[in-house]
């Protein structure tokens, strides 16, 4: 089979495509053919090795993973011993990262448990584009920001990945979104509805006159000590974005104000990828994809990636 292949840390350039052998299925898992990929900033981290704590999982020296890619969505081929959920011929979806990455290739090995069928009515690409950005965003709000009906959230880095799927998310669970982007994204994000849209770029938000409920933080870029400031009394933030500096300060400012700081790391399962199915078929969430690449220009999405300004999703096609 044809994959994307790294045999060490370092920027996009490394990557190649090769001819490689096909995996095979293990106890409880499946071998995919693969129809779609997302790209996520997961990606990129795992591609660099930084920070440097994700060698940690990651491998240390040397990369644990050769091929990259979580987000899939393709048709299964095989099923390994004691498969009981799959059967050959079904239609995907599913997160890889706790199955060894590797879908960025044209077959890709996945436990049973980090799938579920692909929603009827959804194309290749909008359901491989989903499942890692739409959780993060899902568990960020649900679980680790405990938004509830009325609040007022704040979306920052809104336009990204995470983000675009956020801004959603949190219409759906009944708050009053605000958004943050940079000036390309701002028209985009009016079109999908969000009342209220600032642009970094032309207004410093950590001066806005106005306070919320949650802050759910997708970019960390602002330093806690400003953004604070935003949050009403008994007010929380919580980030996706992974910083030991940041964690620390948070817990030195939840310690000394009735205000929650906290970061997470989202944890792809069944019943979550089950009521993304269920959004996405009634048409509650939209995956906003701002361009699809084909296998062999991996190197190429992951660069853009890097750049930033990217509005929504980049998604490979196999």
């Amino acid at each position: 089979m044809k994959a994307i292949i790294r045999e060490n840390y370092g920027n996009s350039s490394i990557l190649q495509l090769k001819e490689t052998e096909r995996p095979e299925p293990a106890q409880g898992q499946v071998l995919i053919r693969v129809l779609a990929s997302g790209v996520n900033k997961a990606d990129l981290h795992l591609l660099t090795g930084k920070p440097f704590p994700i060698r940690l999982m990651a491998g240390l020296i040397r990369p644990k993973y050769k091929i990259l890619g979580a987000d899939v969505c393709g048709i299964v081929e095989r099923i390994g011993p004691g498969g009981t959920q799959f059967k050959p011929g079904m239609e995907v979806y599913g997160d890889l990262s706790a199955s060894g990455f590797g879908s960025f290739a044209e077959f890709a090995i996945a436990n049973e448990k980090a799938l579920n069928m692909k929603p009827s009515g959804i194309g290749y690409k909008e359901a491989a584009s989903t499942p890692m950005a739409a959780i993060t965003a899902l568990q960020g709000l649900r679980d680790h920001g405990k938004l509830k009906t009325g609040e007022k959230v704040l979306v920052i880095g809104a336009a990204g990945g995470v983000g675009s799927f956020a801004i959603q998310m949190a219409e759906v669970l009944g708050a009053q979104v605000s958004a943050v982007c940079g000036t390309s994204s701002v028209s985009t994000l009016q079109k999908m509805g969000v009342p209220q849209v600032f642009d970094y770029q032309q207004k410093d938000i950590t001066s806005i006159d106005q306070r919320f409920d949650l802050i759910f933080d997708t970019a960390g870029k602002y330093p806690l000590s400003k953004i604070r400031k935003l949050l009403e009394p008994g007010g929380r933030y919580i980030s996706s974005v992974f910083s030991p500096s940041a964690l620390l300060t948070g817990l030195w400012f939840s310690s000394i104000s009735d205000n929650a700081f906290g970061g997470f790391l989202a944890k792809t399962n069944q019943a979550d990828l089950q009521y993304l199915g269920k959004l996405l078929e009634e048409g509650k969430l939209k995956p906003l994809i701002h361009k699809t690449y084909t296998l062999d220009d991996v190197p190429e999405a992951l660069s853009d990636l890097s750049k930033g300004r990217i509005t929504g999703k980049l998604v490979i096609t196999i």
